[in-house]
């Protein structure tokens, strides 16, 4: 967690009262005493066994986040913490540690899951979210002539091509689409109507002249203007011959609704981009 990365609840598209419905769908409140640490600095993901990494909901009682032996912030009461570490599956970039006594409800990754099938509002919140932080950060980074090319950048995928297939099957009456070499798939700055799966082929994402993200089978990319419905962060180049599944806003909504898997997926992947690009800020 960076200093200057924006809380969620210091976003409007925080929504207290879903936090709480969803945290409450999927587990219990527990007491924590005064002093008790609930995760630590550069701890490692530990996604298995008894050891799962965990997001909390606070109830009652302040939680003081700290980095490099300084406070960085205070959480209160309606407020989750340590959600981007336990999306992600990275190490913890603060300790937080209980500055009173408090009332938690922590949810590991199956009840994250879990919670999705009962409250998949909460994930479109919660990519709502991250995609403001990463409008801000990408904004920084040009104003700050910071955004530069990673050499070693590697081509990711997001899901299994026939996987996702199969859960686009039936929820969009668009077709594959073909794209030649060298081809631009969307455009930085339009409306976006539609988010991209890569099934064949390889696509770089630029923003301006700058290759920030590879693609391979399994990789998605134009979803985060489908899900605010505003104008496309960055634009897409067919590398090879490309075949892509599109997939519109309705049968987007449909599938984070319906399939908790594509949505844990989808949080995954913009959990990472801001994690990246944050990174550049420092």
């Amino acid at each position: 967690m960076a200093t200057t990365a924006k809380r969620a609840w210091d976003d409007t598209r925080y929504i207290p009262g879903l936090a709480l419905e969803f945290f409450k769908a999927a587990g219990k409140p527990a007491k924590v005493p005064a002093g008790q640490a609930f995760f630590s600095e550069n701890e490692k993901a530990r996604p298995y066994l008894f050891m799962r990494d965990k997001m909390f909901l606070l109830l009652d009682g302040e939680v003081d986040l700290v980095a490099r032996r300084k406070l960085i912030g205070t959480v209160k009461k309606g407020q989750i913490f340590g959600e981007m570490a336990a999306i992600d599956h990275v190490a913890r970039s603060a300790s937080a540690v209980a500055k009173t006594p408090c009332r938690v409800i922590a949810l590991d990754d199956r009840q994250f899951r879990a919670g999705l099938q009962k409250k998949p509002d909460f994930a479109l919140m919660l990519m709502s979210i991250m995609i403001g932080r990463l409008r801000d950060t990408l904004a920084r980074l040009a104003a700050a002539d910071a955004l530069s090319e990673d050499a070693a950048l590697k081509e990711r995928a997001v899901f299994d091509p026939a996987r996702l297939a199969e859960l686009a099957e039936g929820l969009s009456s668009d077709p594959p689409v073909y794209f030649d070499r060298g081809k631009t798939i969307v455009q930085e700055g339009q409306s976006g109507l539609r988010m991209y799966a890569v099934l064949e082929g390889h696509v770089e994402v630029r923003v301006g002249t700058k290759t920030v993200e590879k693609l391979g089978p399994g990789g998605v990319f134009g979803e985060l203007a489908l899900i605010e419905q505003a104008p496309r962060l960055a634009s897409a180049l067919a590398v090879t011959d490309c075949q892509l599944l599109p997939i519109n806003r309705a049968a987007f909504l449909m599938l984070v609704k319906t399939h908790p898997d594509f949505a844990e997926s989808l949080l995954g992947s913009l959990a990472e981009r801001l994690r990246l690009l944050t990174a550049k800020l420092k």
